[in-house]
């Protein structure tokens, strides 16, 4: 994933909810519903979460020291972590409890300012929507033909299936919430309200675990994708130095920065000296073919066939 892309949709997301956060807080102080006061502090917490990504892009970028070798790039997954946690608690477990506060109250309407909820949350729902576009176009740059299930859980960088799934709840969201609310106002009823509440800390608690596990995984992590391994394979037998690959490992020290350590088979009768230029030469072609390939560790080797169990000699008597 470009950088680029994730800081664009970022910078969409955050100042939609902004200005969505904005609006629901005067809502709900005019009307005083709960579906409002969870919508709002959801439009907060993203609105916090995407301040975060763009926090932790930043401070991926610094310079490798003597501490951290391998420079800082698995910030950005710290970060995505903190943003999973931040929307499962201020999110989804408020919006739970002011559910569960509102079900005491459930008898009450909504009696004042009763169009303020409609206007507010139909026009959420079209700032919400222009946000996840963004989120949608830039992650169809780098998403290929991979379905979007496949996308969220494989992506090694995280911002953009975050802004993806806070997006997509932040709809689903206002939907509850424009249900509830007209169903309050239709029916004078405040069980709508809650249930909308309800739904809406379901539908976040939900996103906050799924989001958790992903990114748990790549601060864990990751190797490759299995299409840059198929690369990084080809490129080290291409040349004629590199009879063929041992074994090799690959591992994501940032979403564009990947290690790359294997064993290679020469040929017996080789110098160090030319063991040396082969090895500068394959390392020039996995850069080529992976250009997030940052760090390479090449261990020559001379590879023998394994005896089949036939050919192995029968064990002494005895």
């Amino acid at each position: 994933m470009s950088t680029s892309g994730g800081t664009k949709a970022i910078v969409a997301a955050l100042l939609a909810n902004l200005g969505i956060a904005v609006t629901k807080f005067i809502a709900w102080l005019l009307t005083q519903s709960s579906s409002m006061l969870a919508e709002a502090i959801h439009s907060v917490a993203d609105s916090g979460n995407q301040a975060l990504l763009l926090l932790g892009g930043r401070r991926a970028r610094r310079v490798a020291t003597p501490q951290h070798p391998f420079g800082f790039g698995r910030e950005r997954y710290i970060y995505a972590f903190i943003v999973s946690i931040v929307l499962f608690s201020l999110g989804g477990c408020f919006a739970l409890y002011e559910a569960y506060h509102k079900w005491g109250h459930r008898h009450e309407g909504i009696e004042s300012w009763q169009w303020v909820p409609l206007v507010v949350l139909s026009a959420a729902i079209v700032m919400e929507s222009f946000s996840f576009r963004t989120a949608i176009v830039e992650s169809n740059l780098v998403r290929g033909k991979a379905s979007w299930v496949h996308f969220v859980r494989r992506a090694r960088a995280p911002e953009l299936p975050v802004v993806l799934l806070e997006d997509l709840g932040a709809l689903v969201g206002l939907i509850f919430a424009l249900i509830g609310v007209s169903m309050t106002l239709i029916t004078g009823d405040g069980t709508w309200d809650a249930l909308g509440t309800a739904a809406i800390g379901i539908l976040l608690v939900t996103i906050a675990v799924v989001l958790a596990l992903e990114t748990k995984s790549l601060l864990l992590g990751e190797s490759a994708t299995p299409e840059d391994q198929a690369r990084i394979e080809a490129a080290i037998t291409a040349g004629p130095e590199v009879e063929r690959v041992i074994h090799m490992k690959t591992l994501h020290l940032g979403p564009e920065e990947l290690l790359v350590a294997a064993k290679i088979a020469v040929r017996e009768h080789e110098t160090g000296e030319d063991i040396a230029r082969h090895i500068n030469a394959t390392e020039a072609r996995i850069r080529e073919a992976v250009p997030i390939a940052r760090v390479i560790y090449l261990e020559p080797d001379i590879y023998h066939v394994p005896a089949s169990p036939a050919t192995e000699p029968a064990p002494a008597a005895g």
